[in-house]
């Protein structure tokens, strides 16, 4: 039996759209990546032909834990486009001649197979990821661009993390435009030795929201590559070693982020304590807010929870990306939160200063969509007088105004 059959019940399990391409064009994306895995000692078990894309790659780690990969590969440069800026690197998202279509980006939710979504630049010896989770459904011949200052972090640093506005595509023929993402996306750009990282990045940061991912990406951007260690950890998440988890044992919080203690649970928490909360609950339902609340009896009170981005604005406010993360067929504003929707946001400012506190604010008070009527606007600055740290002072106001 050869060591791949291991990975044959993942094979039957999981399964993937193939597309047919030149082996001879897709070999170099191939061998990048495998040559990736080797500089960390990692030994190759399989990997599938370079004729077929998605690449499908399994390996052993030095300490001899298996793992697979699904890796989209695509070529990234920094070619002169004309009326695109001077500075601006790119990969498009394409395989095969329909251009119209949209890419199936697969993703193992049993964690055996980590999904890799990258442009790789075989000129500069490094590559840029892509959330996976974010970018599927992914339409054809899409750009993901970055600038050459990215470029320049990489190259001194190895490993650099950064954010990239999204927006709705302008075509009205795009055939994911309800179903796209559209949230701000953040991009990791490494040198060729950190593809193994970007590995542990993917396992790690699995749906988490932005502005948890950048926090995960920025804790592994202070490692450097180095040899298989052991560690109580790596049993624990079950998730390959090679040095890479002993910042995030030191690292409680995000422990508990990585462990599943999301800002949902920690507002309930935190809410449930105060003194004239005589009611908390936690709602579980696909779009519908996450706590029900009364406050001294009253009626119930909808609050949404939002992780802010790592980012901050110039002045040091954090921000909140505040929309769905998809639009209701034929309407596009439906993607933007109204007033009436709910009550108070409350916002989890945990990817900013790394602990669980939040700021509220009255949905009725936030800055309105310049250009959807009725809808609130999509980025969102977190300050006073708006926001404020005592959601006690927030229900009051709330019930004020409805009396």
């Amino acid at each position: 039996m050869s060591p791949f059959d291991a990975h044959k019940d993942i094979l039957s399990a999981l399964e993937w759209k193939s597309y047919s391409v030149r082996r001879s064009d897709k070999e170099p994306l191939r061998a990048f990546v495998l040559r990736a895995l080797e500089m960390r000692d990692c030994s190759i078990v399989h990997a599938s032909d370079a004729s077929r894309a998605p690449f499908y790659i399994v390996f052993d780690t030095p300490a001899g834990e298996r793992h697979g990969i699904l890796v989209y590969a695509f070529f990234a440069n920094a070619k002169l486009i004309k009326n695109r800026p001077a500075d601006e690197h790119r990969f498009q998202v394409k395989y095969g001649g329909n251009l119209k279509g949209a890419l199936d980006v697969v993703i193992d939710s049993s964690r055996l197979v980590t999904t890799l979504f990258v442009g790789i630049d075989l000129e500069e010896g490094l590559f840029v990821a892509a959330d996976p989770v974010m970018n599927t459904p992914a339409p054809m011949s899409r750009s993901i661009e970055f600038k050459h200052e990215h470029v320049e972090l990489i190259r001194l640093q190895g490993w650099a993390v950064w954010e990239r506005d999204r927006r709705p595509g302008k075509s009205k023929d795009r055939p994911t435009a309800e179903l796209e993402d559209c949230r701000t996306e953040v991009l990791v750009g490494g040198k060729q030795d950190r593809l193994l990282d970007l590995v542990a990045l993917e396992r790690i940061a699995y749906q988490l929201d932005p502005g948890e991912r950048h926090l995960v990406a920025d804790k592994l951007k202070a490692l450097r590559p180095a040899k298989a260690v052991s560690h109580p950890i790596l049993e624990e998440f079950g998730i390959a070693s090679d040095a890479l988890f002993d910042l995030i044992e030191g690292a409680s919080r995000l422990k508990m982020a990585v462990r599943g203690w999301v800002a949902e649970e920690h507002l309930a928490a935190t809410l449930g304590k105060l003194k004239g909360v005589s009611e908390c609950i936690r709602l579980e339902a696909d779009g519908k807010p996450d706590i029900s609340l009364r406050w001294k009896g009253g009626a119930p009170i909808l609050i949404e929870c939002k992780n802010t981005l790592r980012s901050t604005y110039s002045d040091g406010r954090p921000k909140v990306d505040f929309q769905k993360t998809r639009a209701s067929k034929g309407d596009p504003c439906s993607r933007y939160y109204r007033p009436e929707d709910f009550p108070v946001l409350a916002a989890c400012l945990h990817a900013v200063t790394e602990s669980w506190e939040f700021r509220f604010a009255l949905t009725t008070d936030l800055e309105l969509h310049k250009t959807c009527v009725g809808r609130i606007a999509n980025m969102i600055g977190v300050a006073e007088p708006i926001f404020s740290a005592s959601a006690e002072r927030v229900f009051e106001l709330h019930y004020a105004r409805t009396a």
